[in-house]
């Protein structure tokens, strides 16, 4: 079973970062939610994260509170709590929330000592029979398929801006399966793994931006063919209607993009 893994905190970009890596590396299931007491407790009771990342930087005092939703099923060992913080802020959410049981990291964050600690997550869980879908948290439950429930089609999201991404990823999970990757290079390293049914590839990159990544796209028969939509701002617009003309990508949103207006894009792309 795939662990599912929610992240929250007021540092999107550790939370974005870590997210897109756990995704890539360990096939997580992971679900960024801000720190508003109300969605964390909707998601806690409907999507059952087993294991919950809080990502701190800056919180004010409600935030801090704002994360006691998690205390009894920490309490149950029904979820894992992991803490990502510097000194000052660890202090801080020590003093102020009522969690007890926390596994705390420092930034930057280590990397491998922080995949040793999943892996005993999972051998724990394994063991108490929770790495499925819960039902009145039974042992490994039974896998069904709705034959009439259409698999998610796969969005390849490029930005190098962390809130971007965490903010078109809150738009879409619901719709379709969404990958983020923070640049040209990254995303070449995953379609060596997956190709995805469409690209969302923001124009305005450092290194290589979305002109380039797509004409290298274009040296590819594997890649050619992929759906590519741009992100733009508006004072790039034009330059990207030029590259519209020449390099004819499947066309472009403006950005920050509305959720209506963006499913309604790649709906009109991929039917």
């Amino acid at each position: 079973m795939r662990l599912k893994v929610l992240f929250t905190g007021n540092n999107k970009d550790i939370a974005v970062d870590t997210s897109a890596r756990l995704e890539k590396d360990r096939g997580y299931i992971t679900t960024i939610c801000p720190p508003d007491p109300d969605e964390l407790k909707d998601l806690l009771e409907t999507v059952f994260p087993r294991v919950i990342f809080i990502c701190v930087g800056n919180e004010s005092f409600a935030n801090y509170r704002a994360y006691n939703v998690f205390s009894e099923a920490a309490k149950r060992n029904e979820c894992f709590i992991i803490l990502i913080a510097n000194s000052e802020d660890e202090k801080l959410f020590m003093k102020y929330s009522d969690l007890e049981k926390v596994t705390v990291f420092s930034r930057p964050v280590p990397i491998f000592s922080l995949y040793q600690k999943l892996i005993k997550i999972e051998e724990e869980l394994k063991k108490d029979g929770y790495m499925g879908e819960p039902d009145d948290w039974e042992k490994e439950p039974a896998v069904f398929f709705d034959e009439d429930e259409p698999e998610k089609r796969h969005i390849l999201v490029v930005d190098d801006d962390p809130e971007q991404l965490s903010n078109i990823k809150g738009q879409l999970k619901d719709f379709y399966k969404v990958t983020l990757v923070r640049s040209g290079d990254d995303m070449f390293d995953f379609l060596e793994k997956e190709i995805p049914d469409l690209i969302l590839l923001d124009y305005m990159m450092p290194d290589m931006n979305g002109s380039r990544v797509l004409r290298k796209m274009r040296l590819f028969n594997d890649y050619k063919n992929i759906p590519v939509i741009f992100l733009t701002g508006m004072s790039e617009k034009n330059t990207v209607v030029e590259t519209l003309r020449e390099l004819r990508p499947q066309g472009y949103i403006i950005k920050p993009a509305k959720k209506a207006d963006l499913v309604a894009k790649i709906i009109e792309v991929l039917g």
